[in-house]
């Protein structure tokens, strides 16, 4: 089984390499693949051009669609699970991972008559937040993340999903310190037993 990792940070001195690896390697010891798009090692381009608006908000399922878009399709197509790992900006993913959506969730692709994105038999979400749990729950933070990427993101193209926020790990707080290796081993069960 195969899963494809969509990794979005700016930074390896994070937490959420740490994660990343983790996962990484519990899928290794499951016997199982992984592919990575690291987004800003990519330098993914993650702003629509008026070319890609257009096409998608005229419903064309035209053949121009960019070449990186087109490989992170293919990527998708070729695995059987989705991951995604990033850290928690102002309660939504880091804006190159919003504008991967924007772009590879292109008309005919992801949505619209005769879609070729196959359905996902998972899609996990591994979310690094400074915030503590406590204060997601309470504000509706942690609600609205999950709705925007399970209830409009995903949208039926994965049979299961899963969110996992690992809260309180901003520099400086005493659970960054407690929770770290808890959290990664967290992290490693997850790619273990993903399949």
């Amino acid at each position: 089984m195969k899963a494809f990792i969509v990794y979005c940070h700016p930074s390896e001195n994070s937490f959420t390499s740490h994660v990343r690896d983790s996962f990484i390697k519990g899928i290794v010891d499951s016997g199982n693949e992984y592919i990575l798009s690291d987004l800003y090692k990519m330098d993914f381009k993650s702003d629509m051009t008026e070319q890609e608006y257009l096409r998608d908000a005229n419903y064309r399922n035209t053949s121009d669609v960019a070449a990186d878009v087109l490989a992170e399709h293919e990527k998708i197509n070729s695995a059987d699970a989705i991951v995604f790992i990033y850290p928690v900006f102002w309660t939504e993913a880091p804006a190159k991972l919003v504008g991967w959506f924007d772009r590879v969730w292109s008309y005919g692709f992801a949505y619209g008559e005769n879609r070729t994105m196959k359905v996902l038999d998972k899609a996990l979400f591994l979310v690094t937040a400074g915030n503590t749990m406590e204060r997601l729950v309470n504000f509706g933070l942690l609600d609205s993340m999950k709705k925007v990427m399970i209830g409009d993101r995903l949208f039926g193209r994965a049979k299961e999903s899963e969110f996992v926020v690992f809260p309180g790990m901003s520099r400086g707080l005493d659970s960054r310190e407690q929770n770290f290796e808890k959290n990664l081993a967290a992290a490693y069960e997850k790619g273990k037993n993903l399949f």
